[in-house]
């Protein structure tokens, strides 16, 4: 079985105590965290391995790994192949900056976007302006209504009724 599935299985249990899936999020978060603080610090770097390899250079086991994989797999300049992902299978991080931050919003994963390590890639402005970017690109705008007795949106003067508006 691929990893992927199997991190699901046990992240999205559906039949697991709450309690314990709880303490699962709660624990897997700090160590996500801790990997996006170590590549934040050098984000220009292409971080290269095999699951099995990255999981040791950030101190995590190779769960945790393919969980972060498939958290961080949309912010990546190269998609990894996550689906049929095994610990031998060679992945990257190259991230797109932009991307990640993003995401992270998107995610409302603040612990995420607001790490400290930002500070030395974005300044602040740039990070508003990203956020904005994406909580605006996330709401939906409606159209003004128009009544049969409004001006015609056209500009001809007439109402709507008697104009655009008319049943044809």
């Amino acid at each position: 079985m691929a990893l992927l599935q199997q991190w699901r299985d046990i992240a999205y249990d559906q039949n697991a105590d709450k309690t314990k899936l709880q303490k699962f999020w709660a624990s897997y978060f700090e160590k996500e965290k801790e990997i996006y603080a170590e590549l934040l610090k050098t984000p220009d770097e292409l971080v290269r391995g095999t699951v099995k390899e990255l999981a040791e250079k950030y101190g995590v086991d190779v769960m945790t790994m393919t969980g972060f994989l498939d958290g961080i797999n949309d912010s990546l300049k190269a998609a990894n192949p996550i689906e049929e992902m095994e610990e031998d299978t060679v992945v990257n991080l190259g991230f797109d900056k932009a991307l990640l931050y993003k995401n992270m919003v998107a995610a409302e994963a603040d612990w995420l976007y607001n790490l400290p390590e930002w500070n030395d890639i974005f300044d602040e402005e740039t990070r508003k302006k990203l956020y904005k970017e994406q909580k605006s690109s996330t709401t939906i705008v409606k159209e003004a209504k128009i009544y049969p007795n409004d001006p015609c949106p056209c500009g001809s003067g007439k109402k709507y009724k008697k104009c655009c508006g008319r049943n044809k």
